[in-house]
């Protein structure tokens, strides 16, 4: 599933994917186990609500490099098909 966050279109940290799963948009929600409980912590409640998956066994460096960025991502957000 993460190859997918190459080439799909998706949102990087906690407040655009905060915006993203308010709205909707939300396809799947990956969290790093080794992110800020505090960070991720809301956003799990808010994706229980939601009803948006969500998958947690990556770690921040995993995500950033998976979502090709240089550096780690507490969360990455793939969006909905339009």
């Amino acid at each position: 599933m993460l190859k997918e966050l190459r080439s799909r279109e998706k949102v990087i940290g906690v407040k655009q994917s905060r915006r993203a799963i308010r709205e909707g948009r939300a396809r799947q929600v990956f969290l790093a186990c080794d992110a800020d409980p505090a960070l991720t912590g809301p956003l799990l409640a808010q994706c229980r609500e939601k009803t948006v998956p969500v998958e947690s066994g990556c770690t921040m460096r995993e995500l950033g490099q998976a979502a090709g960025i240089q550096v780690g991502a507490a969360v990455v957000v793939l969006l909905e098909d339009r």
